[in-house]
């Protein structure tokens, strides 16, 4: 029989109880920084976000961001929060000045939960609002006030500053890896021209909007100049780059939707049927679409997304009464980007080139790829090859994208220990035969000639591009030797290659397992690096047993689970500025031998084994040092 449902089973949560249990509603995932999407970058978006606000509404053209030992301080010179509504406005759940219309008329901020969430989730919060050259200071720990300053006379320029720390009880030993961040402020200075935005000293800067975002993302040559169009209330870029697969980069009212959403899916529609209308064909959409690179803004009326975190629209119109947003993008590119085609007639031309060359390689391949889908379906890929999770991330049953990992390991006796330790709902594990082929300089015919390859893209559907993607983190998980430190930058060449979108949307990571366990009859330490082997020593006292693990087979399924759970260590793959992919492939998986080879050796460095461990464990060493260079100028963050 049940327990007893009376009135003492009903409570009531104040605001700050609320976010704190239920963080996922506000925010997203927690996680520790390791992923783009992680709360912590959401928290920081939240601030900047009213900082955006205020500049679109012509307030202030400066916002200054810092982060360091994990304190976030966001400082704009806008109006400033109304001095008597300060604390309102970071502690009560739908209070804000976006419920007026005519003081935010198209903000991405309109449900009065964002400060609110940071406030709760931080250790320490402090807001500031300078105004009539006064200003208004209050301090909180978990929601909590703990100093509420009176006014005092300022002679500091207005606007409002917020600090916060993140709450380590909410978010564990989390840490900001400054690309995401740094990816975050760009997108905020290419969609507002003329904002200047200092973080951490740097200065982002934009005169171009989504030209520059593009000339900034895109890695290597494209088929023609960027195709750069202007409207009232939209902006988009597009060109043709020399990939495969589609890319986009979608906004609304300057909230980056990374999962896109009706705004995207209208530009996507709207290109096809343009292009075909201006070349009177009536080619394949996939065709067309093929290795497209293009971003698309808009500004609505009180946008509605799909959750707090605004990462995919679900509006269908621009304004109450108004078009639907589909006819108001498909209106404006039949105009605009036909009359540019019209006037270019040397870029019309270069989209048709690309578009016959696209419809020879799929006819082309639609025998291969036949047969290479047969060949997984009836391969052992759902048997050995792939140990699958129940929850995938695109599940198309669900109402938001779910959270689901595909660890690839090398070999049966990595992934049979991975295996009897994960999470089964959420955790699949996919295993390599032997180290995979070195994709540099392939052409895509070899992703369904080769078994391991074509069994990887069926795993991870994504053949026809990231929307059918089953899992949202890809975990290389490979021994930490040389041979599993050769398979992972096969496997990263593999994605640069044929799948650098997959790369580019932060879904690629490397596992961080523990290279020693040291212990005593009463404690135990599992150290990633010599510096953690050295402090675990010194708190065990004498006669330690230290194990240095060669094989993630030599850890046992026990043990693994600490490494895979709540606290695992990710490294994200992260494409750097420096080189374009093409030229990053070339040098470091091309032909060019001796120059690698001088360049590992340039740049080797040789540490002394301070515990003068046996000769083996210390030339392993010595050559891993060596890779991890290669590795730092892969941008493996």
């Amino acid at each position: 029989m049940s327990e007893n449902y009376t009135e003492d089973s009903i409570k009531s949560l104040d605001w700050k109880e609320h976010i704190r249990m239920r963080p996922g509603m506000y925010i997203g995932k927690l996680g520790d920084g390791s992923s783009y999407d992680d709360g912590i970058y959401v928290l920081v978006k939240e601030v900047v976000d009213n900082c955006i606000d205020e500049f679109v509404m012509g307030n202030g053209k400066r916002i200054e961001i810092t982060i360091k030992d994990n304190k976030v301080s966001v400082r704009d010179f806008g109006r400033g929060i109304p001095l008597g509504k300060v604390i309102d406005c970071v502690s009560k759940i739908n209070t804000g000045g976006k419920y007026d219309s005519k003081a935010f008329k198209k903000s991405v901020g309109l449900n009065g939960v964002g400060t609110k969430a940071v406030n709760a989730l931080s250790s320490y919060f402090k807001v500031a609002s300078i105004r009539e050259d006064k200003c208004k200071a209050v301090e909180f720990t978990r929601g909590e006030i703990t100093n509420n300053a009176n006014l005092e006379k300022t002679k500091e320029t207005g606007g409002t500053s917020i600090e916060f720390i993140p709450d380590e009880e909410v978010f564990g030993k989390f840490h900001f890896v400054s690309e995401y961040v740094e990816k975050l402020i760009w997108n905020y200075a290419f969609l507002n021209p003329g904002l200047s935005i200092i973080f951490n000293g740097k200065r982002y800067h934009s005169k171009n909007g989504l030209l520059d975002l593009l000339n900034e993302n895109i890695s290597g040559a494209t088929l023609y100049p960027i195709i750069h169009l202007k409207g009232y209330d939209i902006e988009v870029a597009i060109t043709h780059g020399g990939g495969y697969s589609e890319e986009y980069y979608s906004f609304v009212n300057g909230q980056h939707t990374t999962q896109g959403g009706s705004h995207q899916a209208a530009f996507r529609e709207s290109v096809v049927r343009v292009i075909r209308d201006f070349f009177k064909k009536d080619y394949d959409a996939v065709d067309i679409r093929s290795s497209i690179i293009a971003a698309v803004s808009i500004k609505v009326m009180e946008p509605v997304f799909e959750s707090q975190t605004k990462t995919k629209l679900g509006s269908q119109y621009v304004e109450e009464g108004g078009a639907t947003i589909r006819n108001f993008i498909m209106d404006f590119l039949k105009t605009d980007l036909d009359n540019f085609l019209h006037k270019n007639s040397d870029v019309a031309e270069a989209i048709q080139r690309k578009i016959l060359q696209s419809e020879r390689e799929r006819k082309d391949m639609a025998g291969i790829r036949k047969i290479a889908r047969e060949r997984a379906k009836n391969s052992n890929l759902h048997n050995k090859k792939l140990r699958d999770c129940r929850v995938h991330y695109n599940d198309p049953k669900a109402e938001r994208r779910l959270e689901s990992t595909l660890f690839i390991t090398e070999g049966d006796s990595a992934s049979g220990s991975i295996t009897k330790s994960r999470d089964v709902n959420t955790q699949g594990v996919f295993s390599l035969k032997g180290k995979p082929l070195n994709a540099y300089g392939l052409t895509k015919k070899i992703v369904y000639e080769n078994e391991e390859f074509n069994l990887v893209q069926a795993a991870l559907n994504i053949e026809d591009g990231l929307e059918g993607l089953r899992y949202n983190n890809i975990v290389l998980a490979t021994d930490a030797d040389v041979d599993g430190m050769h398979i992972r930058l096969l496997l990263i060449t593999f994605f640069l290659q044929f799948f650098p979108d997959l790369i580019k949307n932060n879904h690629l990571y490397i596992l961080q397992t523990p290279l020693f366990r040291c212990r005593n009859k009463k404690d135990t330490y599992y150290c990633y690096s010599d510096k953690e082997k050295q402090e675990a020593l010194s708190k065990l006292g004498a006669n330690p047993e230290i194990t240095r693990f060669k094989g993630l087979g030599e850890i046992s399924p026990d043990e693994f689970k600490n490494f895979i759970g709540k606290d695992i260590r990710l490294e994200p793959v992260i494409i750097g500025k420096e080189l374009s992919i093409a030229e990053m492939l070339s040098f470091y998986m091309g032909k060019n031998t001796p120059d690698r080879q001088m360049f590992i050796i340039d740049n080797l460095v040789v540490e002394k084994d301070i515990d003068d461990e046996d000769d083996e464990d210390e030339e392993v060493e010595k050559q891993t040092d060596g890779e991890d260079k290669v590795e730092e100028q892969l941008d493996v963050a």
